[in-house]
């Protein structure tokens, strides 16, 4: 007992280790960029900042706050969020309740080739000349109708759904409900836990919207802010934003560049804590069977 008591203190103490280690690789960086984002331009060309800021300034949100292609590009995202994610919550969710129930015929092949798309993604030109014919081209509806369901969230959701008690369903049939009305009023107000975790995973997805928009949106003016923060890493454009209050130099880019990349990180970091009990809950789903 007590050789297993030392081993059991030797695991947990090198697991703490490596947990740590591997929190501060992710970590470090984020604070590399905070600090940068508050310190002067001289200072992050000449190296010195690390994790701290070095001559503390918050010139470059001032910059960030005043800019108005800025601002724009991150309503575009907060808009694609949302919406997206509704479309994405009500796409995946009436999909997945039907594939989990055992009455439903058809549904061993629906899921066989929703699998399939897991596993073959459908080529690039064949997808961009399918939006262009359907007049999505160079519109925000290109951004969220194509992705509106995602395979590997589906699954979860149906996971979750074939979980509940089938008496549950059965009772609301015999009361009349039909199958909306099942959806609607029993069977999503059980599923918080997963539906917060789907959400979240879409979300995220959503706000990251990069490679979409590079390939279906010509206008600049409907870019998100991803596609706004590489221009700026890229580019290094600040004189074509039409924010003519901030004196543009060589040194001020690079702390511009971190600001814009705090404002695009921080909200959908600030997301998460109101949501990590149901996401989780919805994490544990099929890991535990009575």
């Amino acid at each position: 007992m007590r050789h297993a008591s030392v081993s059991r203190k030797i695991f947990l103490i090198a697991n703490y280790l490596f947990l740590t280690l591997l929190g501060l690789t992710m970590f470090l960086p984020f604070m590399n960029v905070i600090a940068q984002s508050l310190s002067s331009g001289g200072a992050i060309d000449r190296g010195e900042v690390m994790f701290w800021p070095v001559e503390f300034t918050t010139h470059y949100y001032k910059y960030v706050f005043e800019d108005v292609s800025i601002w724009r590009a991150f309503a575009i995202s907060v808009y694609i969020t949302v919406v997206g994610t509704t479309i994405n919550l009500a796409a995946t969710s009436t999909l997945a309740y039907p594939l989990s129930r055992q009455e439903y015929v058809g549904r061993r092949l629906l899921l066989i080739l929703i699998l399939l798309t897991m596993i073959f993604s459908a080529p690039l030109i064949p997808q961009f000349i399918l939006m262009r014919e359907l007049h999505l081209t160079n519109t925000l509806w290109a951004l969220m109708l194509p992705t509106a369901i995602s395979a590997f969230n589906l699954f979860v959701l149906r996971s979750f759904f074939a979980q509940l008690p089938t008496e549950i369903i059965d009772a609301a049939r015999i009361d009349g409900c039909g199958e909306t009305r099942t959806l609607w009023s029993i069977v999503l107000p059980l599923s918080k836990p997963a539906l917060a975790t789907v959400g979240i995973f879409y979300s995220v997805t959503n706000w990251n919207k990069y490679m979409d928009a590079l390939y279906y949106i010509n206008d600049r003016s409907l870019y998100p802010l991803q596609v706004k923060l590489r221009e700026l890493l890229i580019t290094d454009d600040l004189a074509d934003t039409g924010n003519l209050a901030f004196e543009v130099t060589s040194q001020s880019v690079q702390g511009v560049q971190m600001a814009v990349i705090l404002v695009a990180t921080l909200p959908i970091i600030m997301l998460y804590p109101f949501l990590q009990r149901f996401f989780i809950s919805g994490m544990l789903i099929g890991s535990i069977k009575s």
